[in-house]
């Protein structure tokens, strides 16, 4: 956003809330405003009335892990977003420097770490939710290759078949 933002371009950017910790809403936004740039919050649940009301034009995430085959994990909800921008031809982008690539595990082998039924069930200490009830709260999902428009790296964009590119990404 930044390095458009340095290009003159005219940017403004949809930053969802983030659940459970709302990290889009108290650090995206924050650094979004700090850094002047136009930045509206929604809800996780309203990514897809936005796109259906045209008002996203591209979809750029960050990743936690890509493996070498373009599959790309980030924070729980990505993978619905490039769902939702797929049925609304929308591009999607994956944002990740080369630290984040990870050439030697298969997308199957890949843990998905299980965070505490605490932060479904509470909201500043105080119970929300029935005691007893079952959570699934994973932290992370996977975006299958073919959701994803390509990949922006510091040595440019990875484009489709992510299995070449990544390639010649690893070698340089």
């Amino acid at each position: 956003m930044r390095a458009a933002i340095e290009q003159r371009k005219c940017i403004s950017v949809v930053a969802t809330e983030t659940r459970p910790a709302l990290q889009g809403a108290r650090l995206t936004c924050f650094e979004l405003k700090n850094d002047g740039i136009s930045v509206t919050l929604i809800a996780d649940s309203m990514v897809g009335y936005a796109m259906q009301k045209g008002l996203v034009n591209k979809v750029i995430v960050g990743a936690d892990r890509v493996t070498k085959f373009g599959h790309t994990f980030n924070k729980i909800g990505t993978y619905q977003i490039a769902v939702l921008a797929q049925r609304h031809n929308i591009p999607f982008y994956v944002a990740a420097p080369r630290s984040t690539f990870d050439f030697d595990t298969n997308f199957e082998d890949v843990i998905i770490e299980e965070r505490s039924l605490n932060e479904m069930v509470m909201i500043n200490r105080k119970r929300i939710a029935p005691k007893g009830i079952n959570v699934l709260n994973p932290a992370f999902d996977m975006t299958p290759p073919e959701l994803i428009t390509a990949i922006i790296t510091e040595k440019g964009l990875l484009l489709p078949p992510f299995e070449e590119s990544i390639d010649k990404f690893c070698e340089s």
